[in-house]
């Protein structure tokens, strides 16, 4: 009995160090430039252990974007239906985050999800379903926000919510890749500049 007890939480604690692992270099190289063995080298495990877990590299790299949604789900939780805040601060409030984290990285890194869609969403029909998926359900809790805020008067209504939330998400993943080629938040800094002092404000 002591056996089993000790066992299982070692094989949950080795699939999810290889799926941090493989969340971090994916950040850095994407999918196509990340490779098992740099997995397997980084954590000193057998190559066995992996394809215990895994099935093969794009079931892996699916489990990953799972892994670093549940993650970034969270933060919108947190933000996006905090009751002390009004709903457009709570949107502000999430670029702003999302503007410190990418400054802190030195604008590298980014979202894993929005990377990926860039490079994978022609390459493997898997992963495109899984990435659409979340941004689908990242724009849905963006809308609810929207809505919110309208119906409260502190959100413009000259537009649906699922119209303003399809552009904001859009507009916002625009000026990462801007701001990552740039170097520099200023893209960002311009998108809510725009969005909060325009777009959105009633």
């Amino acid at each position: 009995m002591t056996a089993m007890t000790t066992k299982t939480p070692v094989k949950q604690d080795s699939r999810t160090a290889m799926l941090e692992v493989g969340m971090d270099i994916m950040l850095e190289k994407g999918y196509t430039n990340t490779g098992i063995q740099e997995i397997l080298t980084a954590l000193s495990i057998p190559k066995g252990s992996f394809y215990h877990y895994f099935d093969s590299k794009e079931n892996y790299a699916v489990e990953v974007i799972r892994h670093y949604e549940q993650k970034r789900t969270a933060d919108f939780i947190r933000i996006l239906r905090n009751p002390k805040q009004t709903p457009l601060t709570r949107l502000k409030t999430l670029c702003e985050t999302g503007k410190a984290n990418l400054s802190a990285q030195e604008c590298r890194k980014g979202c894993l999800i929005g990377n990926l869609s860039q490079e994978m969403s022609d390459q493997s029909e898997i992963l495109r379903h899984e990435l659409s998926t979340i941004i689908g359900k990242w724009r849905d809790m963006l809308a609810a926000c929207i809505d919110e805020g309208q119906k409260a008067g502190g959100i413009k209504k000259r537009w649906p919510a699922d119209a303003l939330a399809e552009l904001f998400q859009s507009g916002w993943s625009g000026a990462m890749l801007r701001a990552k080629t740039l170097k520099n938040t200023k893209p960002l800094e311009v998108f809510i500049n725009l969005m909060f002092n325009d777009v959105l404000k009633p």
